[in-house]
C-alpha cells in the first residue's frame, strides 16, 4: 500500500473516531480533532502550492517555447542578413574591380591608359632587371592627326584612333603591352626585346598601319605614324620616365626627318 493510501485510511479512521459519540468524553479527543484540523489545512496548503508550482512550470515551459521560437526567428533573420551581406560584398567586389578596370583603360580605344602603362612599365622594368633581360619601348604618334581631326571632325578622328589601336592590338605579340598615352600618342612596351628587335617590330607596325585601308566613310586615303624607340640597354638602372623621354625625343626626330618612319638608339 502506498504512502498516500495509508494517509487517507488514517484520516478516515480518525474522522470515524471523532464522529463516534462514545468517545465524546475521551481526553484525547480534542487534541486529536485539533491535529486533524491542522493536517487538513496543511494538505490544502500543499495542494495550493502544487497547483501554483504546476502553473509556474507551465508558464516557464511556455516562456521557453516562446524564447526558442523568438531565437529561431532571429537566427533566420541573421541568416538572411548574412546572405544579403555576402551578395552585397560580392557586388562591392565586382564594382571595385569594374571601377579599377575603368580607371586603368582608355574609354575610347579600350587600350590601357597612362596609369595602366606606368604600373605595368614599373613592374616590367623590375622583372627584366631581375632576369637580366632587356626591355624596349616605343612612343608612336599619328602623323598630321590634328589636321585630319580638324578636317573630319572629332567623331571621325576618334574612329581613326580606334582603327589604329585595333591594328596595334592585333599585330603585337601576346606578351607585349600597348596603351594610349594621351591624344594621338601611344606607348608600346616590349619585354625581353633588344633595340634591334624593337626596331623590326615597330617598323612592321608602321608599315601595317600605312598599308591597311581605313574605313571608307572616314575619307582618309592613308594614315602614317612616327615611332621613337628606347631600351634598357642604354640605361639599365634608369626610370620608366627617362625611357619614355628618350623614346619621345626620337619620335620627334622621326617626324622632323619626314614622318612615317622609326627612330631608335644607335648602340
Amino acid at each position: 500500500m502506498t504512502r498516500g493510501r495509508d494517509e487517507e485510511q488514517l484520516l478516515e479512521t480518525i474522522t470515524e473516531l471523532l464522529g463516534d459519540p462514545a468517545h465524546d468524553h475521551n481526553p484525547l479527543r480534542e487534541p486529536l480533532a485539533r491535529l486533524l484540523e491542522l493536517s487538513t489545512a496543511q494538505r490544502e496548503r500543499l495542494e495550493r502550492l502544487i497547483r501554483i508550482s504546476d502553473g509556474f512550470h507551465e508558464i516557464a515551459r511556455e516562456e521557453k517555447r516562446g524564447l526558442a521560437e523568438e531565437c529561431d526567428t532571429h537566427l533566420r533573420r541573421l541568416e538572411r542578413l548574412v546572405r544579403i551581406s555576402d551578395r552585397y560584398q560580392e557586388s562591392l567586389r565586382e564594382l571595385s574591380e569594374s571601377l579599377r578596370e575603368a580607371a586603368l583603360h582608355d574609354p575610347l580605344t579600350g587600350l590601357g591608359n597612362r596609369r595602366y602603362l606606368v604600373e605595368r612599365l614599373e613592374a616590367e622594368l623590375e622583372r627584366c632587371r631581375r632576369n637580366g633581360a632587356p626591355l624596349s619601348l616605343g612612343v608612336l604618334d599619328v602623323d598630321y592627326f590634328k589636321a585630319v581631326n580638324d578636317r573630319l571632325g572629332h567623331e571621325r578622328g576618334d574612329r581613326l584612333l580606334c582603327h589604329i589601336s585595333d591594328l596595334l592590338a592585333d599585330q603585337l605579340r601576346e606578351y607585349d603591352l600597348c596603351g594610349r598615352w594621351g591624344g594621338e600618342e601611344f606607348v608600346l612596351v616590349l619585354p625581353e626585346t633588344t633595340a634591334e628587335e624593337a626596331k623590326a617590330i615597330c617598323d612592321r607596325l608602321r608599315r601595317t598601319i600605312r598599308d591597311t585601308p581605313t574605313p571608307a566613310d572616314l575619307a582618309v586615303d592613308r594614315i602614317t605614324v612616327s615611332i621613337g624607340i628606347s631600351t634598357t640597354e642604354e640605361d639599365p638602372d634608369g626610370s620608366y620616365s627617362a625611357a619614355i623621354d628618350r623614346a619621345d625625343r626620337r619620335m620627334l626626330v622621326a617626324k622632323e626627318a619626314g614622318r612615317d618612319r622609326v627612330c631608335g638608339p644607335s648602340l
